[in-house]
């Protein structure tokens, strides 16, 4: 107990340094340039405090919780014994089936509880009126994800090269961004990177080392990286797909209703 004390002690004292240049620039900028005295500045002491305390309990969880559990869920999906693998055999990208299944499942559940991925979807359906909902973009943004993270994986078990996916994945974006709605497109920019936030990073980041440390051949540093960058592009696919998608049915419905109109 007194170990955790110590440890969660010097995570605290680490995120005060790390916080500790965003408050002094806030206060500057608004002592110097703004010349106003901070409104409900007790408050916002406080708030300081929470946010203090929130980000050190967060990181303690994530090395005590999320990065022993990515790793370890890694290592047993890959145990030659569970997938029915003869030890010494030959990597066969077939083999984990169920390692891809996991990633999809890990990826979509992560980004669906991405905080900042919440915060992007309520603001965008608030700023639309509504015609954007923030549920459909959520669920939009985790599909994209969880087909992303899986890709992922099933490159990290066949070894092939990062590049290809990744410019390949951004080659279709750059297509699908011609068709789609202007009001989109940033929309669809940005929830590929709010994706990529307190929640999804760690479990995905672990899921890689762990993959990578578990299957013969390949290495943590080479291929246990890079399963963010799939968590990334994908998720921008997914929306402007999404978008796509929609004008495409409302076109149809419209159709349908004026040549239902017309025979009558």
């Amino acid at each position: 107990m007194s170990h955790l004390a110590t440890h969660l002690f010097n995570v605290t004292m680490a995120t005060v340094l790390d916080v500790l240049p965003i408050a002094i620039i806030l206060f500057v900028f608004q002592a110097v340039v703004l010349r106003k005295k901070p409104a409900n500045l007790k408050r916002v002491l406080i708030g300081f405090v929470y946010v203090l305390l929130g980000l050190s309990l967060f990181l303690v969880g994530l090395e005590k919780a999320l990065f022993p559990l990515g790793k370890a869920m890694a290592k047993m999906l890959t145990d030659p014994t569970f997938l029915g693998i003869e030890s010494g055999a030959p990597v066969r990208w077939e083999d984990y089936l169920w390692v891809y299944v996991f990633a999809a499942a890990i990826g979509f559940a992560t980004t669906v509880a991405e905080p900042s991925l919440i915060a992007v979807a309520l603001k965008a359906q608030e700023v639309s009126g509504g015609t954007l909902r923030a549920f459909e973009l959520r669920i939009a943004v985790a599909i994209g994800v969880a087909f992303g993270v899986s890709v992922g994986a099933y490159r990290i078990v066949s070894g092939t090269p990062l590049p290809y996916y990744i410019m390949a994945g951004y080659a279709l974006v750059i297509m699908q961004t011609f068709f789609a709605s202007k009001p989109i497109i940033p929309l669809a920019y940005d929830s590929g990177g709010v994706t990529t936030s307190t929640v999804t990073v760690p479990v995905v980041a672990a899921l890689g080392l762990g993959l990578a440390s578990a299957i013969p051949g390949r290495s943590p540093l080479l291929d246990g990286f890079g399963l963010i960058a799939f968590a990334s592009v994908f998720p921008i696919v997914t929306v402007l797909g999404y978008d796509m998608l929609t004008r495409w049915l409302k076109d149809q419905n419209k159709a349908a209703q004026h040549s239902k109109e017309e025979n009558t």
